[in-house]
């Protein structure tokens, strides 16, 4: 029988309950099944290697029904069973072997072998290994080649515990798995579990008292309870950024970018919108659309603001004109000078715009001489996407014949952002993410990204944004010759590690994105780091031959 796939869970071993249960099972199955050690009276086998093997079990409620070993330390038992095992393998790898593969009786001859084995191979990947090594029980010799293993040398074992040696590139695995119907559900990543090694721009990997939070009972928008909530999340976000107010609206960033065009649209004035990047470019294009009178100033994608280029364009505009821009471009990892162009804008008696969307929470941002601007709940505030966030200097007027309601702060304003429909848990999942914004958080984001473009540019990849420019939140990278940025990405997928490199603009111009505005764990970068070499290594060796 196959268990509901909700009642099941892979995972590392982690505790002394697990341990024990392992050993029970190795137990039953290598002395009383399988006679390949004596038997005890504890009933337990305790393997040789122990203290060097990370323990993969599935698990069925408390009880572990499946599990194999990974041990990457020479010399493997193999190396014991088969003379010069490297001769065997294919060059250019770092393996691991694949031992202590036990499945409990009523479970075999179902998924559950295969879904174990490929939570195994994803975590091997993840740690930088890219070749299993393995005896494989000749009663499943089948199987084995069906999933991509290749049998080399002699058979191993005793009569009766018989075993072929076998390897298998852990990439072709992943893609066998991947183009078998009947494994493509279980071999999937599993987009539902949160991810350590989430390197996404977006959405991020919340922490477990933002996901409790999402999760917990809905309440009213209407009721006293979540009006309170709420007028207490925004004096915490005015607080963060030292705004004068903000609206928290149902609906993603681009919706605060539309309030702010639309607030703009108001006045007969003029502006200057500054763009390095595709979102800078994103708000020359919502200012088109609100038919705004405006100049758009472009620099080259990756490069910083030239601020005597963007003084002399300022000096075109009158007191009271307003000026526009991205203080974090997401899609470079450029952090724009924020407060150069704040302070030239207030000695011009400009208005000022600003996008910080992917600042906010990842570096200090302080909004006191800012008219507008506009945020997310996701990326660096470390909540889910959903709710745009509308920080406003002034009180805004009600604009019923000239604005659509939903674009008018005003009417967010008047109702302390409760007009319409609104979400508890997004609400309560973002305050819960606020608690966490610290500045100790973001000094930690800002140092590992420092570390991280260090070790990107020794491991032989590109970061085009100048260091004193780079923002701590993305990192941008191009792969060295003979790899695309597409096929790293996809490389770096199937091992489990999440990045940016499918949105057209990166595609366009060959360039993959580590994000940090989830503050990834060090150990995580880390992995990644020993990941990435060891595919532009193989890469390179594969180009010479």
């Amino acid at each position: 029988m196959t268990p509901h796939a909700e009642q099941l869970l892979f995972k590392l071993a982690d505790n002394a309950d697990e341990i024990d249960q392992i050993q029970a099972l190795h137990y039953r199955t290598f002395v009383e099944e399988i006679p390949q050690h004596p038997a005890n009276a504890e009933r337990r086998y305790v393997d040789r290697f122990h203290a060097d093997n990370v323990y993969v079990i599935g698990r069925l409620g408390e009880r572990v029904i499946a599990t194999l070993a990974l041990r990457g330390r020479r010399p493997f038992s193999l190396d014991s069973k088969v003379p010069e095992l490297d001769r065997h393998l294919p060059g250019g790898h770092m393996p691991v072997e694949v031992r202590l593969l036990a499945v409990e009786r009523e479970f075999r001859r179902t998924a559950i072998f295969a879904a174990l084995l490929e939570f195994g191979v994803r975590h091997a990947l993840s740690e930088g290994f890219d070749l299993g090594v393995i005896s494989g029980t000749t009663r499943e010799l089948k199987l084995y080649r069906h999933m991509g293993f290749t049998p080399f040398g002699p058979l191993v074992g005793t009569p009766g515990a018989e075993y072929q040696p076998m390897y298998v590139t852990l990439d072709r695995f992943c893609e066998n798995a991947e183009k078998n119907p009947a494994l493509a559900s279980i071999v999937q990543p599993k987009l539902s579990t949160p991810n350590e090694l989430n390197f996404l721009p977006g959405p991020i990997t919340p922490a477990p008292d933002v996901r409790a939070a999402l999760a917990a009972p809905p309440i009213s928008h209407r009721s006293r309870e979540f009006v309170e909530n709420l007028r207490e999340l925004r004096t915490r976000l005015c607080r963060l950024t030292h705004a004068s107010d903000v609206q928290v609206l149902v609906g993603s960033a681009s919706l605060g970018n539309e309030v702010v065009a639309a607030q703009l649209s108001l006045r007969c004035t003029r502006g200057l919108v500054l763009s390095n990047g595709e979102f800078g470019a994103r708000l020359a294009t919502q200012a088109k659309r609100a038919q705004l009178d405006f100049e758009s100033l472009d620099f080259e994608w990756g490069r910083e603001f030239d601020l005597a280029r963007v003084a002399h364009a300022m000096d075109r505009l009158a007191p009271a004109d307003w000026l526009w821009f991205v203080h974090h471009e997401t899609s470079t990892g450029i952090l724009n000078p924020m407060r150069e162009l704040v302070l030239m804008a207030k000695q011009r008696g400009l208005r000022v715009c600003v996008d910080c969307v992917s600042s906010l929470g990842t570096v200090p941002v302080d909004l006191r001489d800012v008219e507008l601007a506009s945020a997310t709940s996701g990326k660096g505030l470390g909540a889910y996407p959903g709710l745009a966030l509308v920080f406003h200097s002034y009180e805004p007027e009600l604009q019923p014949e000239r604005l659509p309601g939903y674009l008018d702060l005003a009417h967010w304003s008047s109702h302390e952002s409760v007009p319409h429909t609104h979400s508890s848990n997004l609400v309560a999942s973002l305050s819960a993410a606020l608690r966490s914004v610290t500045t100790e958080r973001m000094d930690r984001i800002a140092a590992h990204a420092r570390w991280l473009r260090t070790e990107l540019v020794a491991a032989g990849f590109l970061v085009p944004a100048p260091e004193h420019a780079a923002c701590p939140g993305i990192v941008t990278l191009i792969p060295p010759r003979g790899l695309t940025a597409f096929e790293l990405g996809e490389d770096l997928d199937r091992r489990g590690f999440w990045t940016s490199y499918r949105s057209a603009y990166l595609v366009e111009r060959g360039w993959l994105q580590i994000a940090l505005l989830g503050d990834p764990p060090r150990t995580s970068l880390e992995k990644l780091i020993r990941v990435l070499g060891l595919i532009a290594r193989k890469r390179e060796c594969a180009t010479q031959r």
